[in-house]
């Protein structure tokens, strides 16, 4: 498996677009998958954040993504791991844990010292890769578990 910058790779750009709109567009309700590939173009600019690392095998396999804000009503919490994404077919084979620690690895090279995330369902997954919880809440009517880790 390779685990390459979107920027290197602007082929995928639509089609984990339409991954991450499928699997979350109930946490953003009201934002088109138009909408959603137009920001993600942002990632494509070669900036520091955001910046989006892509799994790829014989295909693309998933995502994960550095972002500035991934929760606006928290804009003091900054930046975050956002849009960490495998293909059902990929799952449990250790992708979505290479793409976070590649995300994480990045984030300490351009000088970030802690990082944040919001997840619906995957706490332990996280918490066995050292991040820690702070505060559990709704969040665009959803139970989300709000985290971070300190580098």
């Amino acid at each position: 498996m390779e685990i390459l910058n979107l920027v290197d790779v602007p082929q995928c750009l639509d089609l984990i677009s339409e991954w991450h709109h499928n699997e979350w567009s109930y946490l953003n309700p009201g934002r088109t998958l138009a909408a959603r590939i137009e920001k993600m173009q942002e990632h494509l600019e070669g900036k520091d954040i955001p910046t989006t690392y892509v799994a790829i095998t014989d295909r693309v396999v998933g995502s994960a993504a550095l972002v500035e804000s991934d929760m606006p009503e928290r804009p003091e919490l900054t930046p975050w791991l956002a849009s960490v994404f495998v293909d059902s077919n990929a799952r449990r084979q250790g992708v979505g844990r290479a793409l976070v620690h590649r995300v994480m690895l990045y984030a300490q090279s351009v000088g970030v010292k802690t990082m944040y995330l919001y997840t619906p369902d995957r706490e332990h997954f996280y918490a066995h890769m050292g991040w820690q919880t702070l505060e559990k809440l709704e969040y665009h009517g959803a139970n989300v578990t709000l985290m971070k880790i300190d580098f």
